[in-house]
């Protein structure tokens, strides 16, 4: 239990405390700030240390930053004396490495510095600065805006999912009505859009619809009469592609596909949940390719059962099939998923062996880092990273993870921002989780994002 003078740091200090897992610990924490010093001082197993963190203070929200970053250090060094476990990312606990590596750059400073100071991997350090390389044209030229459709229908529920995605089979008396919502979210866009970078239609497994409902959605972002960008649909499971849907996805402009395995091992995904075979999987990759699509392909490391040969081989398929893009997750514990259910905390064997082949594999390969986020309750507090080969990055990926554009996100579930860059400020605008709540606040969601977005 955590007993502090400073509540406000508490959600902080319990980032690095999970992530050594002693949740169940006693630790006595008082905080406080004298000229330029942020002193921590914790009790734990009967004795007390003093952590002290320098760094120059302007105002309430640098001083907010500092404290939060000298309590994280303070537990972080205090655990891993303990313990002596470490961690690929060190006292940095929050989702964007690269956001704070950017940070540290506008205010001139070198982020390899902080990243250092906080006990970060040097092998880290240096992947983060790859991908901030593989982004700099992007940052460039950020601003505009990236649209985002939320179809969270599947055809089953995969055990490590958090998202409202439920069996269609559950939900098909609400798809209609829910379709017929998001055409006039669609619809309603119209007085905000400005500079369209990207358009993603998401899941969910949007190809578990019907070759007619999809048509309806597509023809309602045809009619916003965008000039070309990238259009990218995460058509999802290999068991749902058919050559009616791609068709269709070529003839209202889609230009990327998703095909997400996650995995090339039968048994890893009947474990999961899944009913496709890795056979499927090539099936659909060769019927897309036939249609020009740039592909990504999703994986995870840390499956269930999944050895670090079992997840090498799934890599090995991957780069077999030449996909414009590779996704590599780390299994994560998220609330509301079935495996969260189950167990408390990821123990993967081999997980740091899995995320080090990927990188070496898919660098020989020809891909590189372009955009990466972290999440809690990570296997071995690595990362989620997508790789591209040269001039196929997803623009739209890079723009939402490093929140350098406007997010305009319509559907259940879905999570709209604006960016203010004068005033270094995002206001976000929430979507229902639950379908027929959606459905239901469906005006009330259309006139909130106009107002936000500054429409008529």
């Amino acid at each position: 239990m955590l007993k502090t003078n400073t509540e406000w740091l508490a959600p902080e200090i319990m980032d690095v405390v999970r992530l050594f897992d002693c949740e169940g610990e006693d630790f006595t924490h008082y905080f406080y700030f004298d000229g330029g010093k942020y002193i921590n001082c914790i009790e734990y197993m009967g004795e007390i240390t003093d952590f002290c963190y320098t760094a120059q203070t302007h105002d309430d929200v640098e001083y907010k930053r500092y404290a939060k970053r000298s309590a994280k250090l303070a537990f972080y060094e205090l655990l891993n004396k303990t313990t002596g476990a470490s961690f690929p990312y060190g006292a940095l606990t929050g989702i964007r490495p690269t956001k704070l590596a950017y940070m540290e750059e506008g205010e001139g400073r070198n982020f390899r510095d902080l990243f250092a100071a906080m006990h970060v991997s040097a092998r880290n350090t240096h992947f983060v600065g790859e991908v901030i390389e593989v982004q700099r044209p992007y940052y460039a030229s950020k601003g505009g805006q990236e649209l985002f459709i939320s179809l969270p229908f599947c055809p089953t529920k995969c055990a490590y999912c958090s998202f409202i995605t439920a069996p269609i089979s559950a939900t098909k008396q609400y798809v209609d009505a829910y379709i017929s919502c998001v055409e006039r979210e669609i619809a309603s866009l119209k007085p905000i859009l400005k500079r369209v970078n990207s358009v993603y239609i998401g899941g969910g497994t949007p190809f578990v619809l019907e070759v007619d409902q999809l048509a309806r959605i597509y023809a309602a972002i045809r009619a916003l009469n965008l000039p070309r960008c990238e259009y990218t649909v995460e058509a999802g499971r290999p068991d749902v592609f058919t050559e009616e849907k791609l068709r269709l996805s070529k003839d209202f402009g889609v230009n990327r596909i998703c095909v997400n395995p996650q995995s090339f091992s039968d048994a890893t995904l009947q474990k999961i949940g899944r009913r496709h075979t890795a056979a499927q999987t090539f099936e659909a990759y060769e019927m897309a390719k036939k249609y020009g699509f740039d592909i990504n392909i999703d994986l995870i490391a840390g499956l269930e059962g999944e050895s670090v040969a079992g997840f090498e081989h799934s890599l090995k398929c991957a780069i077999g099939l030449n996909p414009a893009n590779i996704t590599v997750h780390t299994l994560s514990l998220k609330a509301g998923a079935k495996l969260k259910e189950e167990t408390r905390r990821l123990h993967v064997e081999g997980i740091g062996n899995m995320i080090a082949l990927s990188r070496g594999m898919l660098a020989q390969a020809g891909y590189r880092p372009y955009y990466m986020y972290r999440q809690k309750y990570q296997a071995g507090g690595h990362e989620n990273c997508g790789w591209a080969l040269p001039g196929k990055e997803c623009v739209y990926n890079i723009g939402v993870m490093e929140e350098i554009s406007d997010n305009i996100a319509v559907g259940a579930n879905a999570i709209s921002k604006r960016l203010f860059a004068d005033e270094n400020r995002i206001e976000r605008l929430a979507s229902p989780k639950d379908i027929p709540t959606y459905i239901s606040k469906c005006d009330k969601i259309i006139s909130d994002r106009l107002a936000l977005f500054g429409g008529e």
